[in-house]
């Protein structure tokens, strides 16, 4: 690995797409430390930790907690995303879009730049009139609101304008890795409480990394892991040239979800304890108690049952808008393709759909597993960790997604990669 890197360095565009992605992630977490003017940080910070922000304070990277410019972090923009792509399953108009290539990829991704200032606007609205409750904004006059609401929506547009930086010019998805940067800055203050709680317990520590490196090795292979069809093309004749007759495969991804059931899980589970923060009814609060991560200090069975129950029904329904039977069952007909002993049409449809239903329940069960440990761990071992199961998949996808970038470049060149 060290020696790929080495040879990543040698290549001076390669090199300069490094530094240059080092240098963006620092211009970020540099914003994610610059707390806006007129707040009490230490107030937002005591209501982060012990309220329902602290998913969204782990995604900013602690930028939530300091209120920072970038307190909104990159979470608009992934609810946007997740809405552009539910939409295109409902409106014909944006999957015409989607499905003419480059073009209609930049005008939904366009839209989805517009729907994520519209949404960072909401959001900063909500959040300055939130916090303005625990008394964390001391000179509350309109001048000073909306200065506040202005920098938020603005710091979730730079960090858009960041991304794209790092997609043209960069390594790698620039999204993916400014949240990849805010999950691992989280680090270094995890393991220093970890010390400080546990002190010198060898034993302890060293069952918590090899428990930590397991979970890791158990994302890697879920996240590789694929079921691979093989498809036959039929040989044409044109003239005196033969074309076709090659045999390929379809790669089933058995997590082709990625993290989306997660976050759609929380968002749900969320929403209630969110409404409940500026409405106050009983039987709202009573629904926003029991849908609550902890009861009384320990961790909440029914929040834990209706999590993972979530977290496999998202993974089928996302499952099933991401990857669909009947356009791949109908692209192989047109190009000449089949599956070996199906016929083409509908039968290939119902054999695709039937394989993807079985491999995505175990991946969708692995994710409630992987959501619901960490969880599990922070009550009955006190670990410090502040981690959900999301951030660790995310973690390792980028870092999987980043190495892969990587290699493809040194293979262009000859140079020996990450992955052999």
């Amino acid at each position: 690995m060290f020696r790929a890197l080495l040879n990543a360095f040698k290549i001076k565009e390669l090199r300069n797409r490094i530094l240059f992605t080092i240098g963006i992630l620092a211009v970020y977490r540099f914003g994610a430390n610059l707390t806006l003017p007129g707040v009490d940080a230490t107030v937002i910070l005591e209501q982060v930790e012990q309220g329902i922000m602290g998913m969204l304070d782990l995604f900013s990277g602690g930028a939530l907690g300091n209120f920072s410019v970038f307190s909104l972090g990159i979470m608009p923009y992934i609810t946007a995303t997740i809405i552009m792509q539910l939409l295109q399953v409902v409106i014909p108009k944006l999957d015409q879009l989607a499905k003419e290539g480059e073009v209609g990829r930049r005008k939904i991704n366009q839209i989805s730049r517009y729907l994520t200032v519209g949404l960072a606007l909401m959001q900063s609205v909500a959040m300055t009139f939130y916090f303005r409750n625990f008394g964390a904004i001391p000179n509350f006059d309109w001048m000073h609101v909306l200065m506040i609401i202005i920098t938020l929506t603005a710091g979730t547009a730079v960090i858009m304008w960041l991304g794209e930086l790092i997609n043209l010019h960069g390594v790698g998805n620039g999204i993916s890795l400014i949240i990849f940067a805010s999950i691992i800055s989280r680090i270094p203050g995890g393991l220093i409480s970890l010390f400080r709680l546990k002190g010198t317990n060898w034993l302890f520590i060293g069952l918590f990394a090899i428990l930590t490196v397991g979970v890791v090795v158990a994302i890697i292979m879920i996240t590789q892991g694929e079921r691979r069809i093989p498809v036959q093309y039929a040989k044409r004749i044109v003239g005196r040239k033969v074309f076709g007759g090659q045999s390929t495969y379809i790669p089933l991804k058995v997590n082709q979800s990625g993290v989306m059931p997660i976050i759609l899980a929380v968002s749900v589970l969320l929403f209630p304890a969110t409404i409940a923060q500026f409405i106050n009814v009983p039987w709202l609060q009573s629904i926003a108690e029991w849908l609550s991560p902890t009861r009384e200090g320990r961790i909440n069975p029914v929040y834990i049952i209706i999590y993972s129950v979530l977290i496999i029904i998202f993974a089928y329904f996302y499952t099933a808008i991401s990857f669909n039977p009947n356009d791949t069952a109908e692209n192989l007909r047109k190009y000449g393709g089949y599956i070996p002993g199906m016929r083409p049409g509908k039968n290939t449809s119902d054999f695709l759909s039937h394989i993807l239903n079985r491999i995505t329940l175990p991946g969708a069960i692995f994710l409630a597993i992987i959501a619901i440990l960490p969880e599990i761990l922070i009550d009955t071992l006190g670990i410090p960790f502040k981690f959900g199961g999301t951030s660790v998949i995310i973690a390792v996808s980028v870092a999987l997604e980043t190495m892969k970038w990587i290699e493809s470049q040194l293979m262009m060149r000859d140079y020996e990669g990450f992955i052999k």
